[in-house]
């Protein structure tokens, strides 16, 4: 039996700030541990305990979200996926914050953007996001490796940037499994933000062009005699 979807969504709203919050201080504390290697251990200790805090934080709102559903597991999970791959990948939960920007430009029940204004806003967001945190996971796990070519930071954000766009020149690429793994995933996700761009400009220009056709006088179309 479902809970009332009134409790939800007071879990939601009273849970938006925390989260968004949380996961800027999970990304900020993966940032340095990965980073900032030559700080003193006790810095990099409480980096870490921040990162483990706040993947705790996401646990437990995922468990609460799933006794609020009044779903079973694995109804939940299916209905969730984006939601359950986020908790058990944290890296990937700043990409959340693409919901705490939809939320507020829907302030007073209307978004303040043009859905194409959205899809481009919400997609450069996603594309730093994902870059970003791909970058720093690669790049941990490649740096020192045997036969890596990703051995800087600044190489991982090129070839972040090079996966994402799906350019891929091949000059650095990850040579283990887990850096590839990571890859894979970079290029799904291009395609596919790619493919929403493109898509969205081209039917912004249909629509703007058919906007000019309507306003023009009739047998004023190019073309007429």
């Amino acid at each position: 039996m479902n809970e009332s979807p009134g409790k939800q969504e007071r879990w939601d709203r009273r849970m938006e700030t925390p989260l968004a919050v949380a996961s800027l201080l999970f990304l900020a504390g993966y940032t340095v541990r990965v980073l900032a290697q030559d700080l003193d251990q006790v810095w990099l200790d409480l980096c870490l305990a921040i990162t483990l805090a706040t993947w705790g934080v996401f646990i437990l709102d995922y468990a609460v979200r799933l006794r609020l559903s009044g779903l079973g597991p694995l109804r939940f999970v299916r209905a969730h996926l984006l939601g359950t791959l986020v908790v058990v990948l944290p890296l990937l939960r700043p990409l959340q914050m693409v919901k705490i920007y939809d939320r507020i430009q829907r302030r007073h029940d209307k978004p303040r953007l043009t859905l194409y204004a959205r899809v481009m806003a919400y997609s450069s967001i996603t594309v730093t996001l994902l870059g970003f945190a791909g970058a720093l996971a690669v790049y941990q796990h490649e740096r020192g490796a045997p036969g890596a070519t990703i051995r800087t930071f600044g190489d991982s954000i090129w070839w972040a940037a090079e996966t994402l766009t799906t350019v891929g020149y091949g000059d650095v690429t990850p040579v283990t499994p887990v850096g590839r793994i990571i890859a894979v995933g970079m290029m799904a996700c291009g395609v596919a933000l790619i493919g929403a761009v493109t898509g969205s400009f081209s039917s912004w220009l249909i629509q703007s062009f058919r906007r000019e056709d309507e306003k023009r006088p009739p047998g004023d179309s190019p073309g007429a005699s």
